[in-house]
């Protein structure tokens, strides 16, 4: 499962099931970022306008090639089979467009190309086609990179300490309880964090990333928020047109569940990219950038992890040099994991059994009882109440 680390408490049990986790180090580093950097070939902070135009044009021809079979052969198949198609369709198609959505991320990032004009407009076209607020999430995004880890500062998968917790969470911490918090997570979380910002940073009023005035944005970047906005309402003009001439159930069928897959796999992805028994949390007082950096896990998604651009398993390195094309981010990561040592942390646990297990005995935050002076600001994962 990779490697783990020191703490004063090194192994930590994971409550509930037995099972003891090596805990990644929260002690400051004995390398630093630019260390880092140098260990990594120079042609992987390069940009490649024309590569990273060939993935969006691969991943858009596949896509299109799964809309064609569907719209065309479907219906003539005899039934039951032409029902049966439909939900390989939906899986499909969800994955390569969240492969999509990963692109655009980079856009995002300035990964993309040299060009920011290009690298925006591109983002804003893919986001705006999956209903994402390509700006908003842009800047709310940068600032989760610049506070990872925070529990003061980081914007997204925030834990809470126990005493924050809901009266209701103690009912909930069993497999019913799981299964439900889980569903509604995979297909509501997404929507919510946009539009009421849940399981963000708490603000002092109001915050969404539909509101060019909210508190999650500058003055300067309330421009940007409205073409966003923009972007998304021609996106759903579109989408209205289509139901008025296909049909609500042909537009459902062909663009709504698999969208529902891609929100799903969003915040599968971030959740576990985030979350983990092994990895520590810091208050204002603890926190520095690069421990926070380092508080990120990689995961193995299986073949799923070229279809996603790699986001899955090296989401350690991307934190570290967002602006790294994803087609050298695993070079980049091979490269640094003999210096990261035991800061770095892999698990290869499938998906769908971590986010069960993480959901299962990730609930809040606390630090270790027995913690010294130096360590009361770094937080634990915990789940009994």
């Amino acid at each position: 499962m990779g490697a783990g680390g020191r703490s004063n408490l090194p192994y930590s049990p994971a409550e509930g099931n037995g099972i003891h986790v090596r805990r990644v180090p929260h002690s400051k580093p004995p390398f630093t970022l630019s260390q880092l950097k140098k260990a990594i070939p120079p042609h992987c902070f390069q940009r490649s306008l024309l590569r990273s135009f060939s993935y969006v044009v691969f991943d858009l021809s596949i896509a299109y090639l799964f809309y064609w079979v569907a719209t065309t052969y479907f219906h003539t198949l005899p039934s039951p089979f032409s029902y049966l198609v439909w939900p390989i369709y939906w899986v499909f198609q969800g994955c390569i467009l969240t492969g999509v959505w990963v692109i655009a991320h980079e856009c995002g990032h300035h990964a993309f190309s040299d060009y920011q004009l290009v690298d925006d407009i591109v983002g804003l076209v893919l986001h705006s086609f999956l209903l994402v607020p390509y700006f908003s999430w842009k800047y709310s995004h940068r600032r989760h990179h610049s506070n990872t880890g925070s529990l003061d500062r980081d914007e997204v998968f925030v834990p809470k300490p126990k005493s924050q917790m809901a009266w209701f969470s103690k009912y909930l911490n069993n497999p019913v309880g799981r299964l439900v918090t889980l569903a509604i997570t995979l297909t509501l979380g997404w929507p919510l964090y946009l539009l009421f910002n849940v399981s963000g940073r708490p603000y002092d009023r109001f915050a969404c990333h539909f509101d060019p005035y909210g508190p999650i944005f500058s003055t300067r970047e309330s421009l940007q928020i409205y073409v966003s906005d923009i972007g998304l309402l021609t996106m759903v003009y579109a989408l209205y047109l289509a139901a008025w001439a296909k049909g609500l159930a042909w537009l459902i069928f062909v663009y709504g569940v698999p969208l529902l897959i891609v929100n799903g796999f969003l915040v599968t992805i971030t959740y576990l990219q985030h979350t983990h028994p092994a990895l520590p949390h810091y208050d204002s007082n603890e926190w520095d950038w690069l421990r926070g950096a380092l508080a990120t896990v990689d995961r193995d998604y299986g073949v799923l992890n070229k279809i996603f651009h790699n986001i899955t398993d090296t989401h350690v390195a991307h934190h570290l040099f967002s602006t790294m094309p994803h087609y050298h981010a695993m070079e980049a990561t091979n490269a640094i994991k003999p210096i990261l040592g035991e800061y770095y942390r892999f698990d290869d646990t499938p998906f769908f059994k971590a986010m069960w297990r993480e959901a299962k005995e990730c609930l809040y935050v606390e630090p270790d009882e027995d913690a010294t002076a130096d360590s009361k600001g770094v937080f634990w994962y915990r789940n009994r109440f």
